[in-house]
């Protein structure tokens, strides 16, 4: 389904008011075509929503989790500041808060979208199936993406933090990938276990030795 299909089902499944939550989808679109954004933009979302929708099957067990982690995937980078990267995840969560409270959206759900958004911060997740695995396994599909993709997000990633300088940008990205290699497990669900974790393995060994200059 097209972004705006997935945004329209879970809509649907949590009863909030439509009206409303189109005028939030429109600002969340806006939001995530921002020109400073160089991969934390829609095809971003598109990507965390495709692979959403391929875990869904067997990771998920009811519709309302598959709201709470498409509303989770729409805010999740909401707020993006590549200048003040630590307070990210803390505002994006306020706002899906804020917006799906005053839609109608239920109490239960508005609260776990928060905390998925805000665990993306450090995708410190042991769970193994639900919406925390699942949106965890999604937002880094990009991990075990082609070669060439995973290429361009690195290249796009540090377009984004283009004023740090190299010696920094590699300390500090490498601080944040090479704990997904040390993992016995990068990803959280049994599908993204046995169909994206070789691949991913592959890519951070690929990225890795690139941030440390042996290739």
């Amino acid at each position: 389904m097209r972004r705006d299909e997935v945004w329209d089902e879970a809509v649907r499944i949590t009863g909030g008011d439509a009206a409303g939550l189109a005028t939030v989808r429109a600002d969340l679109l806006r939001r995530w075509s921002e020109p400073h954004r160089d991969y934390h933009d829609l095809r971003h979302l598109d990507e965390v929503l495709a692979a959403l929708t391929e875990l869904r099957p067997s990771a998920l067990d009811d519709d309302l989790a598959w709201a709470a982690v498409v509303f989770a995937a729409w805010f999740h980078d909401a707020v993006y500041d590549a200048t003040a990267p630590e307070d990210n995840e803390r505002a994006s969560a306020e706002m899906a808060r804020d917006a799906l409270s005053r839609c109608g959206v239920d109490s239960a759900t508005v609260e776990l979208v928060g905390e998925l958004v805000e665990e993306s911060a450090t995708h410190d997740v042991t769970q193994t199936r639900g919406p925390r695995a699942t949106f965890h396994d999604a937002d880094l599909w990009i991990l075990a993406a082609p070669l060439d993709r995973f290429d361009d997000y690195c290249s796009a990633v540090r377009r984004e933090y283009a004023d740090v300088p190299d010696d920094a940008y590699a300390a500090g990205r490498a601080a944040i990938l090479g704990p997904f290699l040390d993992r016995a497990d990068t990803y959280r669900t049994e599908h993204a276990r046995r169909r994206w974790e070789p691949r991913a393995r592959a890519n951070l060994r690929v990225e890795l030795d690139r941030l440390s200059g042996s290739r």
